[in-house]
């Protein structure tokens, strides 16, 4: 397989020019949030639009429209998507918060004030026993459903 072989590959080529036009879209957008051109955007992980969730739904719905919407491949893109998608909205906005707080708070700290008492969520993620019965679940359930089709 060569750089090239790569290059001729559209679902890979769709999910790129995906990713870079989300990373593009960046700075023009936060000029317009904020009224600052602020180019470090360009670089970053966050803002708006998710290059994350722009890669994954690119290449899933690439994967649906090349392959076909009822293959393996598709499902397994679709699951990394919706991993991908809540990662994005819930546990890496969450920590993001986070961030905020703890930067307030060592300001507030600095400058002798005193801050909310407010709890930060403290687990994001999730224990050991609940990855646990999600696998078997999902265990159980693809069985099932192998199962139902033989």
């Amino acid at each position: 397989m060569s750089l090239g072989d790569l290059l001729k590959n559209p679902v890979l080529i769709g999910g790129l020019l995906a990713w870079l036009s989300a990373q593009a879209l960046k700075p023009p957008l936060e000029y317009l949030r904020s009224g600052e051109w602020k180019w470090h955007v360009v670089l970053s992980a966050g803002g708006m639009p998710s290059s994350h969730s722009a890669l994954i739904v690119s290449v899933t719905h690439g994967i649906g429209l090349f392959v076909g919407f009822d293959s393996p491949l598709f499902a397994l893109s679709l699951a990394i998507a919706m991993i991908v998608i809540y990662d994005a909205a819930g546990v890496r906005r969450e920590a993001g918060k986070h961030a905020e707080r703890i930067n307030f708070l060592f300001d507030e700290l600095l400058k002798g004030h005193v801050w909310s008492e407010e709890e930060l969520r403290e687990v994001i993620g999730h224990t050991p026993m609940e990855v646990i019965g999600g696998v078997l679940l999902g265990l159980a359930i693809a069985t099932a459903n192998w199962m139902w089709w033989i």
